[in-house]
């Protein structure tokens, strides 16, 4: 089977697409298919970034880079420069290659999806896929950049409608999503939708053995202390407030709140807590992916903040590693999210909603107090992670799905 996948971001992107991507696109190589990935040369921050695998050795994916400013994610107007660079250049790649048996389209650029559907549209056999961890137009509707139900907006939802009719298949990560993308986009039942949620590779987070804690531990003094930890984007779909509140409530209890990472909301959240004096409230940039569990397994539970807009448009894709590591989590969102759902489904921590800040405070001082409830909670988010959210649960889901819409009886999957 001939598989293409386009992503702006690959490995060594720090985006988490970038390794979802390639996870999928290795797995597949090394079932034989022949997978070409066409991505961006930039990375997630901006910059050039070192050199993406690009063997075409069998049973290894052939990876295409396009040029693209490299401006990062500082401003829209910088965004969206990559984006534009990199969806002019996927399109003309994707009329230039072969026919296709299937093209996986993610949603990083937004419309990316454009390629996809021009390739169909030269090779009317292919089957074309929609990877969608986002929503457009609606994010950009939901967070002010654009006027919902203005000109703007209509014309990109008329876009949306026409590429959804060229879509054999929606791969969502949680039913709000998938429901938003159907309800929103589909036509007399064209596409298909399932949930196949995001995941972490099992062999970076094996059962037995524990990772040494990150070194950053040691350089911020937080040994003695219950770490509360926040890791990856904390940006536009994430929520800041209520954080501060929670951490001064909780300045008597030993509970030091660790934010890793970057994103628009962190200049917000570091204001605050300078202003009001915080001390135990601290923030350190990216780390290597190759740092994460390292980074986990100093914490104590992963906090997880999302907008109530953010439903249905964008999910966090930080739960999966902290469920790989036995992480309760603390999640402060709305209902009906994948980590909601998590949460529900494997009891694996506390779902609580915006603007309760006795709520967070409740849930961390009973996992702080509490080490049989934590030690519970912690086996829980393991077993979700085995049974769910791991490479060995998802990947077999993508494979039904690719060999179904490239066989004889594809239509059958519909789910």
């Amino acid at each position: 089977m001939r598989v293409a996948i386009v992503n702006l971001f690959y490995p060594p992107s720090l985006a988490a697409s970038a390794h979802l991507a390639a996870s999928l696109a290795d797995h597949r190589a090394a079932w034989g298919d022949e997978v070409t990935v066409v991505c961006g040369r930039g990375g997630y921050l901006g910059g050039a970034r070192g050199g993406a695998r690009s063997s075409r050795a069998a049973g290894t994916p052939t990876v295409i880079q396009l040029w693209t400013p490299a401006l990062g994610k500082a401003t829209h107007g910088r965004r969206l420069g990559d984006y534009v660079a990199f969806l002019i250049g996927a399109v003309g790649r994707l009329l230039l290659m072969p026919r296709q048996d299937v093209v996986v389209a993610l949603t990083t650029p937004p419309f990316v999806l454009v390629a996809a559907v021009a390739h169909r549209i030269l090779h009317p056999r292919t089957k074309v896929v929609l990877w969608s961890h986002d929503v457009y137009p609606d994010a950009a509707e939901a967070f002010g950049t654009i006027r919902p139900g203005g000109f703007l907006s209509r014309m990109l939802r008329a876009v949306s409608r026409w590429l959804m009719r060229r879509v054999d298949h929606v791969v969502a990560v949680d039913n709000a999503m998938l429901n938003r993308v159907l309800t929103g986009y589909a036509h007399d039942g064209r596409p298909t939708g399932s949930v196949i949620p995001n995941w972490e590779p099992t062999a970076r987070f094996p059962r037995d053995g524990r990772p040494t804690p990150w070194a950053g531990y040691r350089e911020a003094a937080v040994a003695d202390r219950f770490v509360v930890l926040h890791t990856g984007n904390f940006g536009v779909g994430h929520r800041a407030e209520g954080i501060a509140d929670a951490a001064a409530s909780l300045a008597g209890d030993h509970v030091t709140f660790l934010f890793v990472g970057g994103g628009v909301r962190v200049p917000e959240l570091t204001a605050e807590v300078k202003r009001r004096n915080l001390r135990n409230v601290l923030f350190h940039g990216y780390v290597p992916r190759v740092e994460t569990a390292g980074v986990l397994a100093g914490a104590r539970c992963s906090l997880i903040s999302l907008d109530d807009r953010s439903l249905g448009i964008m999910s966090p894709s930080k739960m999966h590693s902290s469920l790989a590591m036995g992480l309760p989590i603390v999640y402060v969102g709305p209902p009906g999210t994948n980590v909601d759902e998590a949460i529900r489904m494997y009891r694996c921590g506390f779902s609580i909603r915006q603007g309760d800040v006795p709520g967070i405070v409740e849930a961390i001082r009973r996992l702080r107090s509490d080490r049989g409830l934590a030690d519970e909670l912690s086996r829980n988010a393991r077993r979700a992670f085995e049974s769910t959210y791991s490479d060995r649960s998802t990947l077999p889901q993508f494979d039904a799905l690719l060999e179904g819409l490239t066989s004889s009886e594809g239509l059958s999957i519909a789910g």
